[in-house]
């Protein structure tokens, strides 16, 4: 009995290692009403888009706010906590097609190599970072990682072009497009880690309506084109693992997603 415990705690363990380095966090819009005149969005965890499972607490946000129209930054504070996700508010209305985004702090782990491989394939990382590992567990020293995740949020998009600005986040997505987000309609997403493009980095596409997702790899100007097969809810999830430049033998790894909503077909004349 003793010893069953025990293999029932380790793999508990490994279920909870696996959760926290696989999972996205990613926003979902709330129903108007809930907005009280303004948006509302839960911000949540999960293994796969669009089921969010576990929350983000607000003591750990670092990082929240919108942005309409205006261009102005407008408070986004924590309303509910549920048992799936963090619900936030934000004075902006709707009708401004607004941005909102949060960052959450860094949280310090250690996987065990199972796991480990697990989490590569799940985050299509790059030769190079399966490489750097294998030559690691050669030498017998555990994967530990520090990691920071970022969302965004964007509402559905009329005007006849849709730029985002920047979010102060240390991970974040813009879109570019000449066009409404819509059905069939080309789309640039660009990944920026301090302001700077992120080129090479694999990132997957995912729509609330199929079980299977889209990998697009950044080019030099950390930018994937991309036009959306389906109308409905969208999520570009990526995640980069690249080596800490102050603690040896450790990983440093930014989770971002960008939540976006899909016309049903383009605007007539498009």
């Amino acid at each position: 009995m003793a010893r069953m415990r025990h293999l029932i705690a380790g793999a508990a363990g490994l279920l909870v290692a696996a959760a926290a380095a696989a999972h996205d966090t990613w926003f979902e819009a709330l129903p108007r009403e809930q907005g009280a005149g303004g948006v509302a969005i839960a911000l949540g965890t999960g293994n796969r888009f669009p089921m969010q499972e576990t929350p983000i607490y607000a003591e750990h946000l670092v990082a929240a706010g919108c942005r309409g129209r205006t261009g102005e930054v407008i408070a986004l504070r924590a309303a509910q906590a549920r048992a799936n996700a963090l619900w936030l508010r934000s004075t902006v209305a709707p009708e401004a097609q607004p941005s909102c985004w949060a960052q959450v702090a860094p949280v310090d782990i250690t996987l065990p190599p199972a796991i480990v491989a697990v989490y590569l394939r799940e985050v299509n990382a790059p030769a190079s970072v399966r490489e750097a590992w294998a030559a690691q567990q050669a030498r017998g020293v555990a994967w530990q990682e520090r990691y920071a995740k970022h969302a965004r949020i964007e509402w559905l998009r009329t005007d006849a072009a849709t730029t985002t600005q920047p979010a102060p986040l240390d991970m974040d997505v813009l879109l570019r497009s000449d066009a409404p987000i819509a059905v069939g309609v080309p789309l640039t997403l660009q990944v920026l880690r301090n302001g700077q493009p992120v080129p090479g980095l694999a990132v997957e596409l995912r729509s609330a309506q199929a079980s299977l997702g889209i990998w697009r790899l950044t080019d030099a100007q950390g930018r994937v084109d991309f036009a959306p097969p389906l109308a409905g809810r969208w999520l570009l999830r990526g995640t980069e693992l690249r080596r800490s430049t102050d603690r040896p033998d450790t990983w440093d790894s930014g989770f971002v997603t960008l939540a976006f909503d899909v016309a049903g077909a383009p605007l007539s004349g498009q």
